[in-house]
């Protein structure tokens, strides 16, 4: 062995001890933490020293949650983006995902129609977009939920990106442990904390759990009745106006900007009619949406389909803030219901950048005075139609949506 790789073997070692020494007192400083900083909130709004350690016996920190910032480092933007919601549009139409989720809906259905029913009528939310939910939710309850609620929020509000927001809801979850509502080991979570078939964050569940079997409890893990009304009192909190769709797939004519998007630019249905958009179906806009608001909605920009959105779709972002699961929840909810087949409208194949590159493009914009809705890599609305914007002032077509032969005119 030379003298050079030895000292780099050596080398190596110290640095993996040192690497273990540093979590070890990290883990130390959790422990601390918990005790000196949690508990103390926590038996603020009740929650018994019983239920803190029956919660936390046996936690150690999940060092293999996304967006951690462990004490002494900086956060990053990840290169890359994980959930499926922030990639390439197309990526979360697949085939499998979409006739699974309308295959199983019809015979959720069936099965649970009288819920269904006696939920429509207490919220004013149709079963459609609430089988939708489930089905994407968590597999109308087949899809494995395997963390361990407590250690997920335990090291995200320890050291994440957002901490205080999952402090929050870490207290919220031990204050759902003291209720009784689920024996602790028994409340599973998702890597991001949130909760049972119909995926709630604890905050939510206080808020909105609902017992739709009778029994006195709001069991979202193991009670199909339960999720349902849960889904559906959620979406009637959240403002679902009774009576009106969520949106409708519609031609674009070259004459309307894609720079119009966004939920801030409402305007009648029947006045984007006027402007020669109509549905891909050839049918006239039912009369009442007529003349209620609607949004244009360009998830790819315009290499995608195009939607008029109701105000139905903005409710369904409060579930999930992505534009994309928003849709699939609508789409697959008439595929359920009505038998519609795909989106007429192709996706292009466009997305996949890096989260990096997106926000460097962002940057860029905010410079040049665009509202992006933060430089967070991510491609909304506003950042879609910045993007449409500056193409237009630059002499360009406008696509309204980053591509990578944008980044080198669009560097800071």
């Amino acid at each position: 062995m030379t003298r050079p790789f030895l000292v780099l073997v050596i080398l190596g070692l110290f640095s993996g001890q040192a690497v273990a020494q540093d979590r070890a007192a990290i883990e130390r400083q959790f422990q601390t933490w918990l005790k000196q900083t949690i508990f103390p909130q926590a038996q603020s709004v009740g929650v018994s020293g019983r239920t803190f350690n029956a919660a936390f016996s046996g936690i150690t920190l999940n060092w293999d949650l996304p967006d951690l910032v462990p004490p002494g480092t900086k956060p990053k933007i990840p290169k890359r983006q994980r959930q499926a919601e922030f990639s390439a549009p197309e990526k979360y139409f697949r085939r499998g995902s979409i006739d699974g989720a309308t295959s199983v809906g019809r015979q959720m259905a069936k099965r649970h129609a009288s819920i269904l029913a006696s939920v429509e009528r207490q919220t004013g939310i149709p079963g459609r977009i609430i089988l939708a939910i489930w089905g994407r939710e968590s597999g109308y309850g087949r899809a494995a939920i395997p963390h361990d609620v407590f250690q997920v929020l335990g090291t995200k509000a320890f050291m994440s990106t957002r901490a205080p927001y999952f402090t929050r809801e870490l207290i919220a979850a031990l204050q759902i442990a003291e209720a009784g509502h689920a024996p602790q080991r028994s409340m599973k979570s998702s890597w991001a904390g949130a909760l049972g078939q119909p995926q709630f964050m604890p905050t939510s569940f206080l808020k909105y759990a609902a017992d739709g079997d009778g029994d006195g409890r709001a069991d979202i893990w193991n009670s199909e009745a339960d999720t349902i009304a849960s889904i559906g009192t959620y979406l009637a909190l959240h403002g679902w106006v009774s009576g009106r769709d969520w949106g409708f797939e519609v031609t674009l004519p070259k004459s309307v900007s894609c720079t119009l998007e966004g939920p801030d630019q409402g305007r009648p249905i029947a006045a984007w009619e006027a402007m020669g958009i109509r549905r891909v179906s050839g049918r006239a806009f039912p009369e009442h949406e007529r003349q209620a608001e609607g949004y244009l909605l360009l998830p790819a920009g315009t290499n995608g389909p195009a939607f008029i959105a109701t105000p139905n779709f903005f409710v369904l972002k409060d579930y999930n803030m992505s534009d994309l699961y928003a849709l699939f929840v609508g789409h697959v909810g008439d595929r359920i219901q009505y038998g519609v087949g795909d989106f007429t409208a192709r996706w292009g194949a466009v997305g996949g950048l890096l989260r990096s590159d997106v926000a460097a493009m962002q940057r860029a914009l905010e410079g040049m005075g665009h509202d992006v809705g933060g430089a967070d890599g991510l491609a909304g609305f506003k950042t879609r139609r910045s993007i449409g914007r500056w193409q237009e002032a630059t002499g360009r077509t406008a696509t309204c949506f980053p591509e990578a032969n944008m980044k080198s005119a669009l560097k800071r």
